[in-house]
Order: C-alpha cells, then structure tokens, then sequence
C-alpha cells in the first residue's frame, strides 16, 4: 500500500480565437502552437505509457473553447497549412546548415518531430478531443470543465444568473463531447468566492480546484491543510494548491524549466534569420514573429540573447530525466513526512498550465514522461492518482467554510481588476443585466430564437477573463480590447434589435458563423435561478 497520493493537474486551455471573416490572424497562431508543442506532445506521452503497460494517472482540464476550436473544421484545416509550411521551412534549414553540423542536427531534430506531429495528427483524423477522450474512457487521464468562456466568477457574483450560465453551458458542453457529465471543474484562475459551491452542486459537479489559500484560510481551519480535500456544506469537495511541489516548476529563480541546459524560449528563427529568407513564413504583412524553430538554449542566467549557445536535445532529455527523478525524490519525502504528521495518507495535489509542458518548456512532455514512469517504477511511497478517485477511495473528510481566493497575483481579484482592465467590468455588468433581462422573453419566431442564442454567446465570449490578463500583463493588448468591444457591441446590436422586434437576419447570420461556439446552447440559462 502506498503511504499517499500524487495528483498531477494540468489545465488545457486557450481563449476562443477564430477568425473566418480574415485569411490571417496571428492569435489564430496560439492554438497551432500548442498543439504542435503541447497537445500532441502530451498525447505521445500517454501513447507510450500505455503501450508499456504503465497504468498512469492524470488529471486534465479541457476548457470549453478549447475543446470548440480544436474541434473546428476551419482551424483543422489551418493548422495543416500551418505545419505543412513550418516543414517546408525545416527542410530549407536542412540544406542551408549543410556545412554546419550542430544546426544541422538541430534542423533535423525538428524536421523528425514535425513528421512525428503530422503522422500523429493524421491518425487521428486532426480529432485530438477523440484521442485525448480513449484516455478517459480507461481511467488513465480524468478529464474535467471549466468555466464555460473561462470567465472570472468573484467579479460576476452580482449576477448569479450569468455565473450559472457560466458553469452550466461549460457542463452541457461537457457532456455534449465527451459523452458523460464532468465529475470536476477547475475553477477559471481557480477563483473562489463563498456561496460559488451552491451552483456547482446544482450542476452535479462532485469538486472542485481553487488554490491553496482558499482551504488554508478557510473556517474552520482544516486540520491537514491543503493535504486532504474538504467537503463544503453542499456536499462539493475543494482541493487546494500544493506549494512546495508547484514552487519547484513555477519558479522563476529556482524552478526546473529555467536551467541553464533547456531550450531557450525567446530566441526563435522568426528573429533570427536573413529578413528575406524568413519573408514567406512571417505574417503577410512582413512583421516577424516566432517561428517555433529555435537552435540554442538558456545558457546560463543573466546571459543576452546574443550570447546563447546552441541547443543540444540529447543532454536536454538527460537533464528533464534528472528533475524528474529529484521531483520524484522530493514527493517522497513530503509525502512520508505528512503520513507521520497525519497518520493517514495524504494527497500532494500538483496543477500547472498544460502550455507549460512543451510550449513554454520544451522538455516539459518528456519531464512527465520521466517522472511517470519512475514513479510507476522506482519507488513505493505514493502511488498517481486522479481526484475523482481519491474521493472514492477516501469518502469521509473534514467540512469546512472555504475563504475569496484566486491563484492570481497576491492570491486575490487584482490581477482581473485593475487600472489596466478596470473599464470592462460597467460593460460586462450592464451586459449582464440586459441579458437576464431578455432572457424571460419567448421569441416571436425562430429568428428571435436564433438572435436570443447569439446574444448568450457573445456575452460568455466578451466574459473571458484571458482578456483582462493579457491588458494587465501588456501584451497583444489591442487584441485583448477588440475582442472585448466586439463582443460586447454584437451583443449590443441583437439587444436593441430584439427591443425594436427587427432583428437583422442577414448581420445575425455573420456573426453566428463567426463565433460560433456552443451551438447548441439555450439563451433561457439566463433565467433567474
């Protein structure tokens, strides 16, 4: 038996970016990367462990509009287009670093992993949900929702109607793909706020994930911290936030990701290369951007861009198999000083970003891979588990009253609410409040239904709180406050257009092959509950 429990959570999630209406939009650009870096490098690892018969545990959140885009024939399409040029790319680099064999090496390291990616990709008919969802269907990976749009919930509690339609539409859409209701939710930034529980329960979550805080401030006290869920009075288990395990990754001084040996982020090809070599694969425009082809590695801290040295994959996977097992090594002991301190098995709950295991962190997939399987084969301490089965397992658990909390900057609302974003929120609110308002309305004929629907829609796309993050973290701003007035201002229109009983049919059949996430929602999620 083991003396306790590992539960690693990663939470798969990009904002709902589709532009149909354009030929090229670079934040189109951020799911081909991920799924390049991250989904189906992530995939592989699951395919290889399973192929040798390690019966793995994971925990993973798939947001609704990631779930949506991945799913979306238009994006699907792009994407092969996307790959197809980053291989022709790749096989140009090949015959320009002929005569340089370190680049050569590099660039046919990548050409491999591109072939890898497309056969991949291939296999699966571009459905990675379907792939991913075979992982679930054998209990190795728990798949769990989000908010519906990943809207931040403490700064809608006014409006309990919008925070339901929120969490339901995300369940429904849940269930719509995955064939079963989600047992788990991430929270959206892992925000809590008090009475939030209600509402999952009504939903027929079982748990929930906020961070550490929330449990470790909650009343009263629980008694093994962050180490065992608790049960809220609704019957909704909360998990918390493990420091001391996601401090050894995160850590921008002392974490795993940035040693001197991996894979160097910010120095990318895009950047790098002759202006008119690079031309073809830059944006049309002739502005640069990364590539995802880069050559060298950290370096060393402190060291400009100019000055790093070129990448080496080999002693890269050599150095990820290291931390794997002093992550391994360091879970042990936690794990058997807890049981000590507790006498009973305690769970170290671990989530990070999915993005950063390939996309930020190159050698992150093969991290899990090396910490999987080491942990299946080289110790007995703690055994991987997912947090449906912990619960399962361990039914009985303290109850207590959960604190406001956030995994954000200071651990509160401020990182969403501030001097950058702060404009948003009147808007977000009286969005809200017409949306409730029309939500009581049987429409006229199916026009209205239709234009009812479309006004659900934007309000949850104008909701996402990656909006709000990326005003406050300063980049690709204009993009972030476009697409929170677009939305804001197609919801608008179908408000008006229903007041004056004249919807624009043709406007209306625009904006619904535009955003068309959740197509089969029902405005009516907006009655007052």
């Amino acid at each position: 038996m083991a003396t306790g429990y590992l539960a690693l959570v990663l939470h798969a999630h990009l904002p709902f970016v589709r532009h149909p209406e354009s030929d090229y939009v670079l934040e189109e650009e951020w799911l081909y990367e991920a799924i390049t870096e991250t989904y189906i490098p992530l995939l592989l690892v699951f395919e290889g462990l399973r192929r040798d018969g390690i019966d793995f545990k994971i925990t993973m959140s798939m947001t609704p509009p990631l779930v949506s885009m991945l799913r979306d024939p238009l994006l699907q399409e792009r994407y092969e287009k996307h790959l197809a040029k980053l291989r022709q790319l790749v096989e140009l680099e090949i015959q320009r670093n002929h005569f340089n064999g370190h680049l050569h090496y590099l660039a046919e390291h990548y050409a491999k992993e591109f072939d890898t990616t497309r056969q991949t990709w291939d296999r699966y008919n571009g459905d990675l949900v379907s792939a991913l969802k075979q992982f679930l269907d054998t209990n190795n990976l728990e798949i769990i929702t989000c908010g519906a749009t990943h809207g931040y919930l403490p700064l809608m509690k006014m409006y309990p109607e919008a925070v339901w339609a929120q969490i339901q539409v995300a369940c429904e859409h849940y269930e719509q793909n995955f064939g079963r209701p989600p047992k788990g939710i991430w929270l959206p930034e892992c925000a809590y706020y008090n009475g939030l529980e209600r509402m999952l329960a009504d939903a027929g979550l079982r748990y929930m994930l906020i961070d550490g805080h929330g449990l470790l401030y909650g009343r009263p006290r629980p008694r093994f911290g962050t180490y065992t869920p608790v049960f809220t009075e609704t019957g909704i288990a909360a998990y918390g936030r493990d420091h001391e395990s996601a401090h050894q990754v995160w850590s921008t001084q002392l974490g795993y990701p940035g040693d001197p040996v991996y894979r160097e982020f910010y120095k990318d090809l895009g950047w790098e290369a002759e202006y008119e070599y690079i031309k073809p694969y830059i944006m049309p425009n002739g502005q640069r951007k990364n590539i995802g082809i880069k050559y060298h590695k950290i370096t060393g801290r402190g060291i400009g861009l100019s000055e790093k040295q070129l990448y080496d994959p080999y002693w890269a996977k050599e150095k990820a198999a290291e931390h794997a097992g002093n992550f391994m090594y360091n879970r042990e002991r936690q794990i058997q000083h807890l049981y000590t301190s507790m006498q009973q098995p305690p769970i170290v709950v671990s989530p990070y970003d999915a993005e950063l295991f390939g996309h930020w962190w190159y050698e992150g997939p093969m991290f899990l891979d090396f910490l999987i399987r080491k942990s299946w084969h080289d110790q007995k301490t703690y055994a991987l588990t997912h947090l449906a089965d912990y619960l399962r397992y361990h039914p009985k658990q303290q109850v207590c009253r959960l604190a406001q909390s956030s995994w954000g900057y200071k651990g509160f609302h401020e990182f969403w609410l501030n001097e950058t974003n702060s404009w948003i929120y009147p808007h977000l609110h009286k969005g809200a409040e017409r949306m409730i308002e029309v939500a009581k309305r049987e429409p006229a004929d199916e026009l209205e239904f239709r234009a009812l629907n479309q006004a659900a829609r934007e309000l949850l796309l104008a909701q996402s709180s990656d909006w709000a993050f990326i005003m406050r973290t300063g980049t690709m701003v204009p993009y972030a406050k476009k697409r929170t007035q677009s939305h804001l201002m197609r919801f608008t229109k179908i408000y008006d257009d229903l007041n004056a009983g004249k919807v624009d049919s043709g406007w209306l059949q625009k904006v619904e092959a535009i955003d068309n996430i959740f197509p089969k929602i029902n405005y009516r999620v907006y009655r007052p509950l």
